[in-house]
This record gives C-alpha cells, structure tokens and sequence, in this order.
C-alpha cells in the first residue's frame, strides 16, 4: 500500500470511529425510550454529581468520609415490581484490570449469583463498565447490574440496579438505565 493510500485509509477509518454515537447501556438492553414525567434533579450531600430522578419516588442521601450516595425506589409499587437504584461517589482507586474482575466473579459467585453479560465503555467520557448479575436473593429471582465509572485516579462511581422477582425485568432495567443516563458530574 503506498503512502498516499495509507493516509487515506487512516483519514476515513478516524472519521468513521470519530461519527460513531456514544455507547449506552440501553443499547444493549434494547431499550425503547422511556423518560419519566415529573422529575427532579437531585444533588447528592458533597456536591459532587447530580441525577434526575421521579419525584415521587422515595430517595435517601448518605455520606461519609470515603463516599457521597444516593439511593432510590419507587416505594408506591411492590419489592417485585419497582427498582432499587443506588448511585455511589466514592473516594479510592480502581482499575478494570484481571484483579478487579476476579474479585467481582469471585464476591458474586460466593453469592450464587451468575455473572450474564459485562462489558467495558466510555460513559461521561469516563472509562466504565457493566456488569449484570442474576442469582437469588430474599426468596426471589434476582438480577443486578453494577456500572463502575472510573472519574479519575482516585475516585469512582458505583451505580447499583436491583431487581427483584421475574415481571417486566427488562423494562425496568430500561427505566434505570434512563435515569443513570442523566447523571451529571460536579467537578
């Protein structure tokens, strides 16, 4: 290949990567759109990242030295038919690297929970990844998605979608899926 056509190759394959849409998770779920009606923006306790979430949904702000979380449900509707949707800032290192994603099997499997799907992606043009779980747990099937987002050497997000039971798992991943979507970062 002469140098003329290698630099147009390298131009036209920068520009189809450099076109292509930003992965998200509801892409892999086959997610149709589904946005709340009547949300709020909520700012966890240190101010450092904020997310949109239904207002009459139950939501419980925590910290401590290390972490800055919010928690929230739709408490109206039954264990079985809503999401557990815990977002947490935390203060300490991670790497997706073998020893990370051992550990992650290894605590799970501890539980008898099966890892489903994983994958590595760019979120808030942060390194991240996801991982969905599927076990037992309380006497229902249980499915849960953890997403790390890696914001910079010393601090990460864990973003922890639970479902309980087997009616509608998939929509009620989509609808998590959508409010994680609208995450915004502070600093």
């Amino acid at each position: 290949m002469s140098n003329y056509n290698y630099i147009l190759f390298l131009i036209a394959s920068l520009l189809f990567f450099s076109c292509q849409k930003e992965f998200k998770i509801t892409d892999d779920f086959n997610c149709e759109t589904s946005n709340f009606n009547n949300v709020e923006v909520v700012d966890d306790v240190k101010n450092l990242f904020s997310v949109e979430l239904p207002k009459n949904w139950k939501i419980n702000l925590y910290q401590d030295e290390v972490q800055s979380s919010i928690f929230a449900a739709d408490t109206t509707k039954q264990l079985t038919e809503t999401v557990l949707l815990d977002v947490t800032y935390i203060n300490n290192r991670i790497n997706f690297d073998e020893t990370f994603l051992l550990k992650q099997e290894q605590e799970n499997l501890a539980n008898n929970l099966i890892k489903i799907k994983s994958k590595e992606f760019i979120f808030l043009d942060k390194p991240s990844i996801y991982m969905l779980y599927k076990g037992k747990k309380r006497g229902f099937n249980y499915q849960f998605c953890n997403t790390f987002i890696k914001i910079n050497e010393s601090n990460f997000i864990l973003i922890k979608t639970e479902i309980f039971g087997d009616s509608l798992v998939n929509q009620r991943f989509c609808k998590s899926f959508s409010l994680i979507e609208n995450i915004k970062l502070k600093n």
